[in-house]
């Protein structure tokens, strides 16, 4: 075999890897589902979370590798759609927004009509991520790469997570949740997911201009195990915290660019064809 033919493969095998990751985050969003199906809630809210962790590796890979490529920009996305826009939706709907967790004193209705309401704010959430997600990639190479526009769809599926895993955080948890809480609280996640709201992007500060990606890599993995074998009381603080600082962060930029807020930011030499990172 020559030593092009040898090179050429070991190119194409390089290119396959950061596809692996998005297919096991592919999986993990899968098994949410048929674990949230189950009545499993407190591992489906995990699995969502370890499919965020996939997601996030994929695309850092593919940077790192300078193997970013639209197919896996394509690939990417439909991944996100199942992982962080159905998978959250149908684990919302079967833990808090079927008919019998949605009783309200001020809104008598029949269960035919109270679940609808629940299957209505479920499909909110996963139409404002698809909408969220097919924003993202028209806005490849216009947008600041340290900042997202609207609420990241994996963080929107963390979010959730962290939501469902904070209810089961005392040992023997029996009680149920709240219909009109979850309804608004996953309402409220979808719109925000559409918003113009700058969210800080901590991924691109963290692995820009490093001379040190591979350790820095390492570091972030052990981090995130450490937050998601303490998701349960540790997650839904920090996801509040990051939801409080996108109004604040939104203000700021909008003064610091004045006259120069219609005016969309200079594309990114280095994204053209990025891994989706939504």
């Amino acid at each position: 075999m020559s030593q092009k033919r040898k090179r050429l493969e070991r190119r194409k095998a390089i290119y396959i890897f950061p596809n692996l990751f998005t297919t096991m985050s592919l999986f993990f969003g899968f098994y949410a589902i048929m674990s949230a199906i189950q009545g499993r809630f407190s591992l489906a809210a995990y699995l969502i979370l370890v499919a965020t962790v996939m997601d996030g590796l994929d695309g850092t890979v593919a940077r790192m590798t300078k193997t970013t490529s639209l197919f896996g920009v394509e690939y990417d996305s439909l991944s996100d759609l199942l992982s962080f826009c159905a998978a959250p939706s149908i684990l919302m709907y079967l833990w808090a927004l079927k008919p019998q967790n949605l009783h309200f004193a001020f809104v008598p209705a029949p269960d035919e009509q109270r679940m609808g309401l629940g299957l209505i704010a479920a499909f909110i959430f996963l139409a404002c991520g698809a909408l969220r997600l097919a924003r993202f990639n028209v806005s490849v190479g216009h947008r600041d790469p340290g900042f997202f526009q609207g609420l990241p769809t994996t963080a929107a599926a963390a979010i959730v997570s962290a939501a469902v895993l904070w209810h089961y955080r005392l040992p023997g948890m029996v009680v149920k949740p709240n219909g009109l809480i979850a309804l608004v609280f996953i309402v409220a996640l979808a719109f925000l997911m559409v918003s113009n709201l700058d969210f800080f992007s901590l991924k691109h500060r963290i692995f820009t201009k490093n001379n040190h990606p591979f350790e820095t890599l390492a570091i972030i993995i052990i981090i995130l195990g450490f937050v998601i074998v303490k998701a349960k009381t540790l997650l839904l603080p920090m996801a509040i915290v990051y939801l409080a600082l996108a109004p604040i962060i939104t203000i700021v930029r909008r003064i610091r660019r004045g006259p120069d807020l219609a005016k969309p930011p200079d594309p990114d030499p280095e994204a053209e064809e990025p891994k989706a990172e939504d």
